[in-house]
């Protein structure tokens, strides 16, 4: 990384500060603080630092940041706050984890991003710590918000335990998808991530440093999960652990009519119980088409061998539904998993003959899309732009969704060149309490729209992203978006719905002058 000199940073982010007040008072106030001297050293303007902090996985928008804080410290982290807020002109702050955002939400324009995983670099974050209640089955993990969470899975592995709700990808960092949500095939039956939280240390838009729970400061604890990082800035959360599984029997299925796809979904979904031992634990769905190949960077599933027959089955159908399920096992059930899974199958109506399965361990499972990453990694495909689309879908809806959107919009145009995702999830397994939103109803569909394509052609794959979602206000069809991106106050109100008040209440309590992540354009539309 090229060098900067402190004192260069330190004057150039005061001019920044100065000239806001000029531009916004006509005038510079005397009381506009001094950089406290401890984050001189730690704030950098040299252009690697300035690339990395405005650019994201979406390679699609940038947003030049005045400075990126690398803090060897949460202290560092809190200090930078409290300076903005008591500043005379104060600048807006957005923490930075891996930046797998695809719309700047992480990005802080003439503001200062903070670089999480400078926390881990230093050693001097909260790190991953086990602990273990034998007498009482009660097992966790306080995990420092920077961590990733293959990381995580490791460190708890060392222990005989994991934690239980995880998304596809692991290369994600503790404290972004909590600030989301935190989705796969596993939340059906364990809930998002965000619903596996005790407690968090949370710094407030204030500059606070809080610790928050269900039973403490429980208004930021609800606010701060799914909050899209408005309300704090998460440095410590303590993850619900549970014993681990060894191994996992993964089965793909196909299918050629989308209402009985979504009727096994539906059906094999319902069986949820934390208890019920013959529950699937993970299920998803994705759609095969003629825009790719079978196999893809998520995970190389199907047999070369079996390409020609699955190939002809697209050919012939255009659009083949693929339910993909697992189930984990340990010694204890290894005799019994087999049978298990034969049950649940028993009348399903996937394709006779169209049935593909693996057994594989749970590490390469829950990291199954890491070695697809690598290989586009090697081919220079990784970091280019993806307009993604994520979309819930109530369950009421969701064969209209499949009529206007995937027959209407996805098959005719053909130029989607990603993965497809759409699986079901029970509401009864989110927390209404916390700021993430969802549809109400009892079974919605997340719908994911994974697009990756060349620098010069994304704009048309973002066309059919507005164009889908406009079909969908056009047809009634009440989608809400997660990840979500929004230009207006007006769609952030129709985004939250009922929640809004609280979300606008909480803001003014935790974050009131607006500092924090000001890349999600809800409260620092500009």
């Amino acid at each position: 990384m090229a060098e900067t000199s402190p004192i260069a940073t330190y004057f150039t982010l005061l001019l920044v500060f100065l000239s806001r007040l000029v531009s916004t008072l006509g005038k510079p106030k005397p009381r506009t603080q001094l950089l406290p001297p401890k984050l001189q050293n730690r704030l950098l303007a040299d252009p690697d630092s300035i690339k990395l902090a405005s650019s994201d996985y979406g390679n699609m928008f940038r947003e030049i940041p005045a400075s990126v804080l690398y803090p060897s410290s949460i202290n560092d982290i809190e200090s930078l706050i409290k300076f903005s807020h008591n500043n005379s002109a104060p600048f807006t702050i957005a923490a930075r984890g891996q930046g797998h955002s695809v719309r700047g939400q992480a990005m802080a324009r003439n503001g200062v991003v903070v670089n999480m995983p400078s926390l881990k670099n230093q050693r001097n974050g909260f790190g991953i710590t086990v602990s273990t209640n034998l007498s009482m089955g009660f097992f966790y993990a306080d995990v420092g918000g920077e961590q990733l969470w293959i990381d995580v899975l490791h460190a708890t592995l060392e222990h005989g335990l994991a934690p239980v709700s995880w998304t596809d990808y692991l290369y994600l960092t503790v404290g972004g998808t909590l600030s989301n949500a935190g989705i796969s095939g596993q939340t059906f039956r364990y809930g998002p991530q965000i619903s596996k939280v005790y407690e968090m240390d949370v710094i407030t838009g204030i500059g606070d440093f809080v610790t928050c729970s269900p039973e403490k400061n429980k208004k930021l604890f609800y606010a701060v999960l799914g909050g899209l990082g408005q309300f704090g800035i998460i440095v410590r959360a303590r993850i619900a652990l549970e014993p681990a599984p060894k191994r996992v029997k993964w089965v793909r299925m196909l299918y050629n009519d989308f209402d009985a796809f979504t009727r096994d979904q539906e059906r094999l979904i319902s069986i949820n119980g934390r208890k019920q031992k013959n529950s699937l634990d993970y299920l998803e769905g994705l759609l095969l088409m003629n825009q790719g190949p079978i196999n893809n960077w998520r995970s190389s599933f199907f047999p070369l061998s079996d390409h020609t027959r699955i190939i002809s089955l697209i050919t012939k159908h255009d659009i083949i539904y693929c339910l993909e399920v697992a189930k984990f096992y340990d010694d204890q059930t290894l005799n019994s998993v087999d049978k298990d899974l034969q049950d649940l199958f028993e009348g399903l109506s996937f394709i006779p003959g169209f049935t593909f399965d693996k057994d594989v361990s749970y590490v390469d499972f829950l990291n199954r899309v890491r070695s697809g990453e690598l290989k586009l990694q090697s081919q220079g495909l990784w970091d280019v732009p993806h307009p993604w689309l994520n979309l819930f879908v109530p369950k009421s809806q969701i064969s209209d969704f499949n009529s206007v959107v995937f027959k209407e919009i996805v098959l005719k145009r053909n130029i989607t060149s990603g993965i497809v995702l759409v699986y079901p999830m029970n509401r009864n397994k989110w927390d209404d309490r916390m700021s993430a939103v969802i549809p109400d109803e009892d079974v919605f569909y997340a719908v994911g729209f994974l697009h990756s394509s060349g620098f010069n052609d994304w704009q048309a794959l973002d066309v059919q992203n507005k164009d889908i979602l406009q079909l969908c206000y056009n047809a009634g069809i009440e989608v809400k978006q997660y990840l979500p991106n929004y230009k207006t106050m007006e769609e952030w109100k129709n985004h939250f719905g009922m929640k809004w008040r609280t979300f606008q209440e909480r803001k003014a309590q935790f974050d009131p002058k607006m500092i924090l992540s000001p890349g999600q354009r809800i409260f620092n539309n500009n």
